[in-house]
């Protein structure tokens, strides 16, 4: 099933503030836009580097920009496509912060 980004303008928002960042995102929406999942394990066989998370969360965190970057995303297979919700984008160093509090689960700020 093809995705369905919603709140990609999370990640336009982040790219104009941390203008480092835009190839890399670039890259990776490139990559989402011809990516066809029909369950989670197909999240790792696009994005290699993604982890889902436990905890019954639906939720998997990317690893983008050599790992400079990560967002973590919900996900949910509906019928026609997969909806990819934008949860948090920030660098590795603030991810790992937000591990420590163990927020990974739980964040919702966009």
């Amino acid at each position: 099933m093809k995705i369905h980004l919603i709140k990609r303008q999370s990640i336009e928002n982040y790219v104009k503030t941390n203008a480092q960042s835009k190839l890399a995102f670039a890259k990776w929406l490139s990559i989402l836009k011809w990516a066809d999942w029909s369950e989670p394990k197909d999240i790792i066989s696009t994005f290699n580097d993604a982890d889902i998370l436990g905890k019954s969360s639906n939720r998997v965190v990317f690893n983008i920009g050599g790992n400079n970057y990560r967002m973590i995303c919900s996900y949910y297979f509906g019928r026609k496509n997969v909806h990819l919700f934008v949860k948090w984008i920030g660098t590795h160093a603030e991810y790992s912060k937000l591990c420590a509090r163990k927020k990974q689960y739980s964040i919702d700020i966009y």
